[in-house]
């Protein structure tokens, strides 16, 4: 399908690997010129240069931490005509209120929420002069489903919900999108390497970490493929009336009760 986006720009934070990378391989498809943000310049020069092969596209990369304070800024500055942009760096760390200090609460909050809503701010800046441009968040269903065991996850990814619904439930009037996205379990690097931590522990045999798999909806995690594939078809004129709402991808789990 044509999604009409060919000679568009789009920004995709955590951009080099995993949810981001597929996002960015879907949009480069579609004749986007890319523009990734990571913390690793080894990881961005491999997306790079695995984007420029596939598809041809102008393909950008910057090696920046957005828990700093003025990075937002710098890129909102640097590319003021962005047409899409695509907040998905941060990961927050899995245990229970004693489990998780207060330093890796304020960390997580750092990266994923204050970055998301910084980078919220200073593009949608830009793009409300112009009357034109689509933000997506890539959040997680932790928010939907609140767990004890994932106390920070559910913080952060509640609070980006209710930003990011607040946000695009009147941006419209500025000719602005502004979508959120919620994945579930995903076969991203980092879960698998989990999974088959967590099998080396059960069974004494990391190659049987699929068998964890088996409790999910379908008997498997979803594929970064049907993530990317989602959210380039939101970044598109295809889903023009699409905003402030949360796109849920988790198999069903919020609404059968499971959790990941």
């Amino acid at each position: 399908m044509d999604l009409k986006l060919k000679g568009r720009t789009a920004l995709i934070t955590g951009g080099s690997q995993g949810i981001g990378f597929s996002i960015a391989q879907f949009l480069a498809a579609e004749g986007c010129s890319i523009i990734l943000i990571s913390r690793t310049e080894a990881d961005l020069n491999s997306a790079k240069r695995r984007l420029e092969k596939d598809h041809g596209v102008p393909v950008t990369i910057h090696a920046i931490n957005l828990a700093e304070r003025g990075r937002p800024q710098e890129l909102a500055a640097k590319y003021p005509d962005l047409d899409i942009l695509v907040n998905n760096a941060g990961s927050t760390p899995r245990g229970t209120i004693l489990d998780v200090d207060e330093d890796r609460f304020r960390a997580a909050f750092d990266l994923k929420v204050f970055g998301y809503i910084n980078m919220c701010r200073e593009f949608y800046r830009n793009m409300k002069a112009r009357r034109k441009g689509v933000i997506i968040n890539i959040l997680g269903n932790g928010g939907e489903a609140p767990d004890a065991g994932y106390i920070a996850g559910a913080a952060c990814n509640a609070s980006l919900m209710a930003f990011t619904r607040a946000l695009g439930g009147q941006s419209d009037r500025d000719g602005v999108r502004v979508v959120g996205v919620n994945p579930g379990p995903v076969a991203t690097e980092r879960l698998i390497g989990l999974m088959k931590t967590e099998s080396k522990r059960v069974h004494g045999d990391e190659s049987r970490w699929e068998e964890f798999s088996k409790g999910f909806p379908f008997g498997r995690a979803a594929k970064v493929e049907e993530i990317g594939a989602t959210v380039a078809l939101l970044a598109s004129d295809l889903s023009s009336y699409t905003t402030g709402t949360v796109v849920t991808i988790d198999g069903g789990m919020v609404n059968s009760g499971s959790l990941i």
